[in-house]
Protein backbone atom coordinates (compact mmCIF):
# COMPACT_ATOMS: atom_id res chain seq x y z
CA UNK A 1 0.00 0.00 0.00
CA UNK A 2 1.28 3.45 -0.92
CA UNK A 3 2.32 5.49 2.12
CA UNK A 4 1.64 9.20 2.55
CA UNK A 5 3.43 11.25 5.20
CA UNK A 6 1.39 13.98 6.89
CA UNK A 7 3.55 16.59 8.63
CA UNK A 8 1.87 19.11 10.99
CA UNK A 9 3.18 22.66 10.56
CA UNK A 10 1.57 24.23 13.64
CA UNK A 11 1.93 23.43 17.35
CA UNK A 12 -1.81 23.36 17.94
CA UNK A 13 -4.43 22.54 15.34
CA UNK A 14 -7.23 25.09 14.90
CA UNK A 15 -10.63 24.34 16.40
CA UNK A 16 -12.97 24.53 13.47
CA UNK A 17 -16.77 24.33 13.47
CA UNK A 18 -18.12 21.91 10.84
CA UNK A 19 -15.72 23.20 8.15
CA UNK A 20 -16.21 22.68 4.41
CA UNK A 21 -13.22 21.10 2.66
CA UNK A 22 -12.32 22.32 -0.85
CA UNK A 23 -9.92 20.36 -3.09
CA UNK A 24 -8.10 21.99 -6.00
CA UNK A 25 -5.15 20.10 -7.48
CA UNK A 26 -3.63 20.14 -11.01
CA UNK A 27 -5.72 18.64 -13.78
CA UNK A 28 -7.21 19.63 -17.14
CA UNK A 29 -6.36 23.29 -17.69
CA UNK A 30 -5.25 23.41 -14.04
CA UNK A 31 -8.72 24.85 -13.43
CA UNK A 32 -9.15 23.45 -9.92
CA UNK A 33 -5.64 24.40 -8.89
CA UNK A 34 -5.90 28.00 -10.10
CA UNK A 35 -9.27 28.41 -8.35
CA UNK A 36 -8.07 26.95 -5.05
CA UNK A 37 -4.77 28.86 -5.10
CA UNK A 38 -6.52 32.15 -5.75
CA UNK A 39 -8.96 31.62 -2.86
CA UNK A 40 -6.18 30.55 -0.48
CA UNK A 41 -4.20 33.67 -1.38
CA UNK A 42 -7.16 36.06 -1.17
CA UNK A 43 -8.30 34.70 2.20
CA UNK A 44 -4.72 34.44 3.52
CA UNK A 45 -5.43 30.86 4.58
CA UNK A 46 -2.78 29.30 6.84
CA UNK A 47 -0.99 26.08 5.94
CA UNK A 48 -1.26 23.43 8.67
CA UNK A 49 -0.12 20.19 6.95
CA UNK A 50 2.45 19.13 4.38
CA UNK A 51 1.64 15.91 2.51
CA UNK A 52 4.41 13.84 0.91
CA UNK A 53 4.85 10.46 -0.74
CA UNK A 54 7.34 8.63 -2.94
CA UNK A 55 4.38 8.17 -5.28
CA UNK A 56 4.50 11.82 -6.31
CA UNK A 57 6.02 12.62 -9.74
CA UNK A 58 9.76 12.00 -10.02
CA UNK A 59 10.62 15.61 -10.78
CA UNK A 60 11.45 18.94 -9.19
CA UNK A 61 10.44 22.48 -10.03
CA UNK A 62 12.90 25.36 -10.42
CA UNK A 63 11.57 28.48 -8.71
CA UNK A 64 12.25 32.12 -9.59
CA UNK A 65 15.30 32.11 -7.31
CA UNK A 66 16.76 29.27 -9.41
CA UNK A 67 16.29 26.82 -6.53
CA UNK A 68 15.07 23.28 -7.21
CA UNK A 69 12.10 22.20 -5.08
CA UNK A 70 10.10 19.00 -4.74
CA UNK A 71 6.43 19.26 -5.66
CA UNK A 72 4.22 19.75 -2.63
CA UNK A 73 0.66 19.28 -1.44
CA UNK A 74 -0.75 21.02 1.62
CA UNK A 75 -3.80 21.55 3.79
CA UNK A 76 -4.78 25.14 4.62
CA UNK A 77 -7.47 26.55 6.89
CA UNK A 78 -9.45 29.75 7.26
CA UNK A 79 -11.99 30.65 9.93
CA UNK A 80 -14.86 32.94 9.05
CA UNK A 81 -18.58 32.95 8.34
CA UNK A 82 -17.95 29.35 7.32
CA UNK A 83 -14.82 27.58 8.50
CA UNK A 84 -12.85 26.16 5.58
CA UNK A 85 -10.13 23.63 4.81
CA UNK A 86 -8.31 23.70 1.46
CA UNK A 87 -6.38 20.89 -0.20
CA UNK A 88 -4.03 22.56 -2.69
CA UNK A 89 -0.64 21.92 -4.25
CA UNK A 90 1.63 21.37 -7.22
CA UNK A 91 0.71 17.81 -8.13
CA UNK A 92 -1.47 14.80 -7.45
CA UNK A 93 -0.88 11.02 -7.35
CA UNK A 94 0.29 9.52 -10.64
CA UNK A 95 -1.15 5.99 -10.49
CA UNK A 96 -4.33 4.24 -9.45
CA UNK A 97 -3.17 2.75 -6.13
CA UNK A 98 -1.61 6.04 -5.05
CA UNK A 99 -4.79 7.93 -5.90
CA UNK A 100 -6.88 5.63 -3.73
CA UNK A 101 -4.41 5.76 -0.86
CA UNK A 102 -4.17 9.55 -1.08
CA UNK A 103 -7.96 9.90 -1.15
CA UNK A 104 -8.17 7.83 2.04
CA UNK A 105 -5.65 10.15 3.71
CA UNK A 106 -7.65 13.23 2.67
CA UNK A 107 -10.89 11.73 3.97
CA UNK A 108 -9.18 10.83 7.25
CA UNK A 109 -8.31 14.51 7.67
CA UNK A 110 -11.88 15.42 6.69
CA UNK A 111 -13.16 13.14 9.47
CA UNK A 112 -10.61 14.39 12.03
CA UNK A 113 -11.84 17.97 11.63
CA UNK A 114 -15.51 16.87 11.52
CA UNK A 115 -16.03 18.56 8.18
CA UNK A 116 -19.58 18.97 6.93
CA UNK A 117 -19.05 18.77 3.15
CA UNK A 118 -16.40 18.13 0.53
CA UNK A 119 -16.10 20.15 -2.70
CA UNK A 120 -13.74 19.09 -5.49
CA UNK A 121 -12.77 21.32 -8.42
CA UNK A 122 -11.71 20.48 -11.96
CA UNK A 123 -11.99 21.05 -15.68
CA UNK A 124 -13.85 19.57 -18.63
CA UNK A 125 -11.64 19.45 -21.73
CA UNK A 126 -13.00 20.86 -24.98
CA UNK A 127 -11.38 20.87 -28.47
CA UNK A 128 -11.52 24.70 -28.57
CA UNK A 129 -11.14 27.52 -26.07
CA UNK A 130 -14.59 28.35 -24.64
CA UNK A 131 -15.42 32.07 -24.75
CA UNK A 132 -17.84 31.72 -21.84
CA UNK A 133 -16.92 28.57 -19.88
CA UNK A 134 -19.89 26.71 -18.45
CA UNK A 135 -19.72 25.10 -15.02
CA UNK A 136 -21.26 21.71 -14.31
CA UNK A 137 -22.04 20.16 -10.97
CA UNK A 138 -22.13 16.51 -9.96
CA UNK A 139 -21.86 14.77 -6.62
CA UNK A 140 -22.62 11.67 -4.60
CA UNK A 141 -26.15 12.73 -3.62
CA UNK A 142 -28.98 14.64 -5.29
CA UNK A 143 -29.39 16.86 -2.24
CA UNK A 144 -25.78 18.09 -2.35
CA UNK A 145 -25.93 18.71 -6.11
CA UNK A 146 -29.11 20.75 -5.70
CA UNK A 147 -27.57 22.80 -2.89
CA UNK A 148 -24.59 23.95 -4.95
CA UNK A 149 -26.41 24.31 -8.27
CA UNK A 150 -29.44 26.18 -6.96
CA UNK A 151 -29.43 29.86 -7.86
CA UNK A 152 -26.33 29.51 -10.03
CA UNK A 153 -25.81 29.13 -13.78
CA UNK A 154 -24.65 25.55 -13.35
CA UNK A 155 -25.39 22.49 -15.46
CA UNK A 156 -26.57 19.48 -13.48
CA UNK A 157 -26.62 16.79 -16.15
CA UNK A 158 -23.11 15.60 -16.96
CA UNK A 159 -24.27 12.24 -18.27
CA UNK A 160 -23.21 11.98 -21.91
CA UNK A 161 -21.10 15.17 -21.68
CA UNK A 162 -18.04 13.68 -20.01
CA UNK A 163 -16.69 10.21 -19.46
CA UNK A 164 -15.15 9.11 -16.16
CA UNK A 165 -13.79 11.88 -13.93
CA UNK A 166 -10.16 10.83 -13.62
CA UNK A 167 -7.94 11.71 -10.68
CA UNK A 168 -8.49 12.92 -7.15
CA UNK A 169 -11.33 15.32 -8.04
CA UNK A 170 -13.45 12.41 -9.17
CA UNK A 171 -12.18 9.65 -6.92
CA UNK A 172 -12.87 11.63 -3.75
CA UNK A 173 -16.58 11.72 -4.66
CA UNK A 174 -16.80 7.93 -4.83
CA UNK A 175 -14.59 7.30 -1.81
CA UNK A 176 -16.55 9.85 0.22
CA UNK A 177 -19.81 8.05 -0.52
CA UNK A 178 -18.38 4.86 0.98
CA UNK A 179 -17.99 6.83 4.23
CA UNK A 180 -21.40 8.53 4.02
CA UNK A 181 -19.74 11.91 3.39
CA UNK A 182 -21.56 14.48 1.24
CA UNK A 183 -19.37 15.51 -1.68
CA UNK A 184 -19.83 17.60 -4.81
CA UNK A 185 -17.66 18.49 -7.80
CA UNK A 186 -17.67 21.78 -9.72
CA UNK A 187 -16.21 21.28 -13.19
CA UNK A 188 -15.67 24.12 -15.64
CA UNK A 189 -15.22 23.89 -19.40
CA UNK A 190 -11.69 24.58 -20.58
CA UNK A 191 -9.36 23.94 -23.51
CA UNK A 192 -7.97 20.38 -23.57
CA UNK A 193 -4.41 21.43 -24.35
CA UNK A 194 -1.74 20.41 -21.81
CA UNK A 195 -0.07 23.84 -22.14
CA UNK A 196 -3.27 25.83 -21.62
CA UNK A 197 -4.09 27.53 -18.32
CA UNK A 198 -7.84 27.78 -17.79
CA UNK A 199 -7.90 30.98 -15.75
CA UNK A 200 -11.24 32.20 -17.09
CA UNK A 201 -12.73 28.77 -16.27
CA UNK A 202 -11.29 28.97 -12.75
CA UNK A 203 -12.85 32.41 -12.39
CA UNK A 204 -16.31 30.94 -12.98
CA UNK A 205 -15.77 28.37 -10.22
CA UNK A 206 -14.46 31.01 -7.79
CA UNK A 207 -17.59 33.09 -8.44
CA UNK A 208 -19.84 30.19 -7.45
CA UNK A 209 -17.83 29.35 -4.33
CA UNK A 210 -17.76 33.03 -3.39
CA UNK A 211 -21.56 33.00 -3.34
CA UNK A 212 -22.15 29.60 -1.78
CA UNK A 213 -19.47 29.79 0.92
CA UNK A 214 -19.80 33.53 1.58
CA UNK A 215 -16.07 34.07 1.01
CA UNK A 216 -16.28 37.84 0.64
CA UNK A 217 -13.79 37.89 -2.26
CA UNK A 218 -13.65 40.96 -4.49
CA UNK A 219 -14.06 39.37 -7.92
CA UNK A 220 -12.60 42.46 -9.60
CA UNK A 221 -9.14 41.35 -8.48
CA UNK A 222 -9.49 38.03 -10.28
CA UNK A 223 -11.06 39.69 -13.31
CA UNK A 224 -7.96 41.88 -13.59
CA UNK A 225 -5.70 38.83 -13.49
CA UNK A 226 -7.76 37.12 -16.19
CA UNK A 227 -7.48 40.15 -18.49
CA UNK A 228 -3.72 40.44 -17.99
CA UNK A 229 -3.15 36.74 -18.70
CA UNK A 230 -5.34 36.76 -21.80
CA UNK A 231 -3.53 39.84 -23.12
CA UNK A 232 -0.21 38.03 -22.67
CA UNK A 233 -1.49 34.92 -24.42
CA UNK A 234 -2.89 36.95 -27.33
CA UNK A 235 0.60 38.27 -28.09
CA UNK A 236 1.78 34.79 -28.98
CA UNK A 237 0.53 32.35 -31.58
CA UNK A 238 1.12 29.53 -29.12
CA UNK A 239 -0.78 29.06 -25.87
CA UNK A 240 2.00 28.87 -23.31
CA UNK A 241 1.04 28.28 -19.70
CA UNK A 242 4.47 29.42 -18.57
CA UNK A 243 3.79 33.01 -19.69
CA UNK A 244 0.45 33.05 -17.97
CA UNK A 245 1.99 31.67 -14.80
CA UNK A 246 4.46 34.52 -14.61
CA UNK A 247 1.51 36.89 -14.73
CA UNK A 248 -0.14 34.96 -11.91
CA UNK A 249 3.00 34.84 -9.76
CA UNK A 250 2.23 38.07 -7.96
CA UNK A 251 -1.28 36.95 -7.03
CA UNK A 252 -0.85 33.28 -6.24
CA UNK A 253 1.39 31.72 -3.61
CA UNK A 254 5.08 32.29 -4.29
CA UNK A 255 5.95 28.62 -3.89
CA UNK A 256 3.64 27.44 -6.66
CA UNK A 257 4.63 25.79 -9.92
CA UNK A 258 2.18 24.22 -12.30
CA UNK A 259 2.18 20.87 -14.03
CA UNK A 260 -0.32 18.96 -16.12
Amino acid sequence: MTRWTITPLVKAMPKLKNPVMVEGLPGIGNVGKVAADFIVEELKAEKIYDIFSYSMPNSVFVNEDNIAELPGIGIYYKQGTKDLLFLAGDTQPIDEESSYAFSDVVLDIFTKFKCSELITLGGIGLPNIPKTPKVYCTGNSKQTIKKYAEGEEVGTNLYGIVGPIIGVSGLLLGMAKRRNISAVALLAETYANPMYLGVRSAREIVKILNNKLQLGIDMKALDKEVREIEEEISKSKEILASKALRKLHGKLRNDISYIG
